[in-house]
């Protein structure tokens, strides 16, 4: 057993590729319990400018809280996204709203501003007008 022994380790020690290697006792990496420190953005806001021409379906405002509200031909999604719901032009207004002060929740988020005007951004699509190509003749 001992002249075994010592051939092998003559082979390691005559050749130059064969050597002994320890490996690492403990694994590297971070810890998995940790959030990340900088979350993605979000990019919340006004999607299409005022005067631009959209189609059905697109996305106008995405906002976390309700500083702007539907118009005319907009709809309120249920995370407060407001989108086009016809083909149209954006128009955005600042118009003057009557609320209900007699609702709890107007009384809550508007304390102190009983006797203000309050003025609120509506986003609206106003409709393209159709073309007037096509004549009725005869009725039938």
């Amino acid at each position: 057993m001992n002249s075994l022994w010592n051939r092998i380790a003559s082979s390691w020690t005559s050749s130059p590729f064969l050597v002994p290697v320890r490996n690492a006792s403990k694994k590297t990496g971070g810890s998995s319990r940790n959030p990340p420190k900088n979350p993605r953005p979000k990019h919340r806001g006004w999607k299409v400018q005022d005067g631009h021409n959209v189609s059905a379906g697109t996305i106008l405002v995405t906002q976390r809280t309700p500083r702007f509200h539907p118009g005319l031909n907009v709809g309120f999604g249920k995370n407060g996204t407001l989108f086009a719901m016809e083909h149209g032009k954006v128009y955005v207004t600042c118009e003057k709203v009557d609320l209900n002060w007699d609702h709890t929740w107007v009384q809550r988020c508007y304390a102190g501003r009983e006797g203000q005007t309050i003025y609120k951004k509506f986003f609206n699509v106003v409709p393209e007008p159709q073309h007037q190509r096509f004549k009725l003749i005869d009725e039938i």
